[in-house]
């Protein structure tokens, strides 16, 4: 019999197919005690383990790129962390074996994690891949993880660990579906870069079974199990038309009645910026320049380094726009020679501009090497700071920027409440603002964007939410001056509509969005986009909200 469950849909299309599992978890290895004579042999063939898992993590971000390049070489470093690895021997020298130590080890810094705060529990799953991983090589057993299979599938699971997120096959995999997660999450960054039909934060996935036929609609979030003829045959042809309307529409985003919106990219680095061309992006609205500083995280990248990298993505936009942020380093990407290691709650504490207004020389370093890279190309350099918070924020920036000689515009990031409440102060000192949702979300409604359990709190279809768009992009057309949307909420053709209706002058998304934005903003008008956002703000929950810009959208 069909029945309709419903999840949270991250990545555009339509997936039939029958479920395959995520192979089950490592076993806890048994607890036994060595002879001191074997506790050197044992240190040793933990560290050969946990080199061979870093190496094996570094390899497949190389095949994978992009962004995903940028999670997997995060998790190499968390195998490699020198603490752990001195917890791991330590525990061997009182009489544990190697993999028991590593498996007790990675243990005791998930409670270090756990009691750090909230926002890093999005990376316990992360440290657990890590340590399945290792403790499997011990073992001498297989990694489980992707099914073995000839026949395309839908793949279900609790979480999709990054190792394996990344290399999944296309012709293979033809949609995922997890029981955690978010619309933020590594695993829907992931399947919106890779194309493939997902859908995230899905009670009692897990209970699937095997075999079941299902279709993921990762538009919508709605997994229909054991779909009739009938709804197959329905979604084929909606997904159909979804993909003519995408092939029709080219040239730059714009509205039914000529109302122009630059559809950017969002990129971690060079190896996005092919994939950016191709979806004709009008330039890069994110340039997140985290991927530089992740390759050593006890050193920064020297000048030279970065200005090669910067001018590879500002050679590919000849008279586009780029805008970069400056390092984000802080909270779950914490940098050994930057951020503090003992804070109670990271989220919280020193990030983002922070970090750089109390290392100026990492700022002053970088924001040079921008100027330098920019120079002689005829790209429109923009510069934003992350988490800016207030008007003394934004104008230690700007004076940061003119003293580096940076001939660009300079904005600020609008992630924390405060500065969409008080946009306009912040507009004294900047020349535009980039509104990142996901981490306005965040701390807008106390909810981790990795935990999927407080997702419905993550939706950026929630009207407090929306209601600091508008705030922000009321003050910058009130000072004349550009307000775009950087977060993941942008690459919701949907949502798109309504960012355009409350105000926002830009968008900026995962290449893989682009052609969907495209084609739904060519089939409204700019009137049409403003009915919507305001219904959508008239609403009290996020799915209300969603259902009345449909309606007014479709003319109900």
């Amino acid at each position: 019999m069909e029945t309709t469950l419903r999840g949270v849909g991250v990545s555009h299309g339509v997936a039939i197919g029958e479920v395959r599992h995520m192979g089950t978890a490592v076993l806890e290895p048994p607890a036994r005690q060595i002879p001191a004579e074997e506790a050197e042999r044992e240190q040793g063939r933990a560290r050969q383990a946990v080199d061979a898992v870093a190496a094996d993590l570094m390899a497949r971000g190389n095949l994978a790129g992009g962004e995903a390049q940028a999670v997997l070489e995060a998790q190499a470093m968390m195998a490699q962390d020198p603490e752990l690895m001195a917890d791991v021997e330590r525990r061997i020298a009182v009489g544990s074996t190697a993999e028991r130590a590593v498996y007790d080890a990675f243990a005791a810094y998930r409670e270090l994690l756990a009691a750090a705060g909230e926002y890093l529990a999005g990376r316990v799953a992360d440290l657990d891949d890590v340590r399945n991983r290792i403790v499997a090589r011990l073992l001498g057993v297989p990694m489980p993880g992707v099914p073995d299979s000839d026949e395309p599938y839908v793949l279900v699971a609790r979480d999709l660990a990054p190792a394996d997120t990344a290399l999944l096959d296309p012709a293979l995999v033809l949609g995922f579906v997890t029981e955690e997660g978010g619309p933020t999450s590594h695993s829907a960054i992931l399947a919106r870069a890779l194309g493939v039909p997902a859908v995230v934060a899905l009670p009692g996935a897990g209970e699937l079974a095997e075999g079941t036929m299902i279709a993921v609609d990762g538009s919508t979030g709605d997994i229909f199990v054991n779909p009739s003829d009938e709804k197959k045959a329905e979604l084929r042809v909606a997904a159909a038309e979804r993909k003519a309307a995408l092939a029709a529409s080219t040239g730059p985003g714009v509205t039914a009645d000529g109302h122009k919106v630059p559809l950017l990219a969002n990129v971690g680095g060079p190896s996005d910026v092919p994939a950016a061309v191709e979806a004709g992006a009008e330039g890069v609205g994110l340039f997140r320049t985290e991927f530089l500083f992740l390759d050593d995280s006890k050193n920064a990248p020297s000048e030279q380094k970065q200005v090669e990298a910067y001018r590879q993505v500002l050679e590919a936009f000849p008279e586009g726009r780029v805008v970069v942020r400056v390092l984000d380093a802080g909270a779950d990407k914490p940098l050994e020679f930057l951020t503090p290691a003992d804070e109670p709650n990271p989220a919280l504490g020193v990030r983002g501009l922070r970090t750089l207004l109390n290392h100026p020389e990492i700022l002053r370093t970088q924001l040079t090497a921008l100027a330098t890279a920019a120079e002689g190309l005829p790209v429109y350099l923009e510069v934003m700071a992350p988490m800016v918070a207030d008007r003394a924020d934004a104008k230690a920036f700007a004076d940061a920027c003119r003293e580096a000689g940076l001939r660009a515009k300079f904005g600020a990031m609008v992630e924390i409440p405060s500065a969409a409440l008080r946009a306009r102060s912040i507009l004294q000192e900047v020349e535009f603002l980039s509104l990142g949702t996901n981490d306005l979300a965040q701390y807008t409604f106390a909810a981790d964007r990795q935990v999927g359990a407080v997702s419905r709190l993550q939706d950026p279809w929630q009207p407090a939410l929306l209601d600091l768009v508008a705030l922000s992009a009321e003050a910058a057309k009130a000072e004349g001056k550009s307000c775009g949307v950087c977060g993941e909420a942008a690459s919701d053709p949907l949502l798109a509509c309504v960012l355009t209706g409350l105000g926002v002058t830009s968008l900026s998304m995962g290449a893989a969005s682009i052609p969907y934005v495209r084609a739904t903003l060519a089939k409204y008008t700019l009137a049409q986009c403003e009915r919507a956002a305001a219904a959508a703000r008239a609403s009290d929950s996020a799915e209300e909200a969603r259902s009345a810009a449909r309606a007014v959208l479709s003319g109900e």
